[in-house]
């Protein structure tokens, strides 16, 4: 029902940026500007870990402590995309970034959908 697909992945040293793209592919019917989009991360041998959210009743964002005031997620409805823009970037941040959607309506604390992700490596 809805296609996830990542890019904007790559090799950066530390202090750069990266901007990550996913652009969403919906069955008909389905609707992009209903669903609450989110990024994870998942570092070799850790744990997924939530990265950010954006909310689609107004727009609201959510980062937990260890990326806020460097990433920025944003939003696009009628491109069916959503951004993270990245900066900042340490060697912590390696991991490979997965997009996720809600269902209609959600708010994010579940997703139904989510790409294949993108591989982010920091160089020190």
């Amino acid at each position: 029902q809805v296609q996830l697909v990542e890019s904007g992945g790559g090799l950066v040293q530390a202090g750069g940026s990266l901007r990550l793209s996913c652009a969403a592919s919906l069955a008909s019917g389905r609707t992009f500007s209903t669903r609450t989009m989110g990024w994870f991360r998942q570092a070799p041998g850790k744990e997924r870990e939530f990265v950010a959210r954006i909310l689609w009743n107004g727009g609201r964002t959510d980062y937990p402590d260890s990326v806020k005031g460097r990433f920025t997620i944003s939003r696009e409805n009628a491109k069916n995309t959503v951004w993270l823009q990245m900066n900042s970037l340490n060697p912590e941040d390696t991991a490979v970034y997965y997009c996720a959607a809600s269902r209609e309506y959600g708010l994010g604390s579940q997703y139904a959908y989510w790409g294949q992700g993108t591989q982010v490596t920091v160089s020190s």
